[in-house]
């Protein structure tokens, strides 16, 4: 996802230095967008790893 956001990103970069105010707004947009997803989904599971959720437990007996 950070990887499209990225690509997302530089055609903007690209478009709005070339004049294409439009399409660069509309690229800087999805831009945001995916990075603002990435951050979510990476806090998410940082906080699910912490927690060890989905972690196999061990019985000792």
């Amino acid at each position: 996802m950070i990887k499209y956001a990225i690509v997302f990103a530089a055609i903007s970069l690209v478009a709005g230095a070339l004049g294409f105010g439009g399409m660069a707004t509309g690229a800087a947009g999805i831009a945001k967008v995916l990075f603002g997803l990435f951050l979510i989904l990476a806090v998410v599971f940082v906080v699910l790893a912490a927690l060890g959720v989905g972690a196999v437990k061990k019985i000792t007996k």
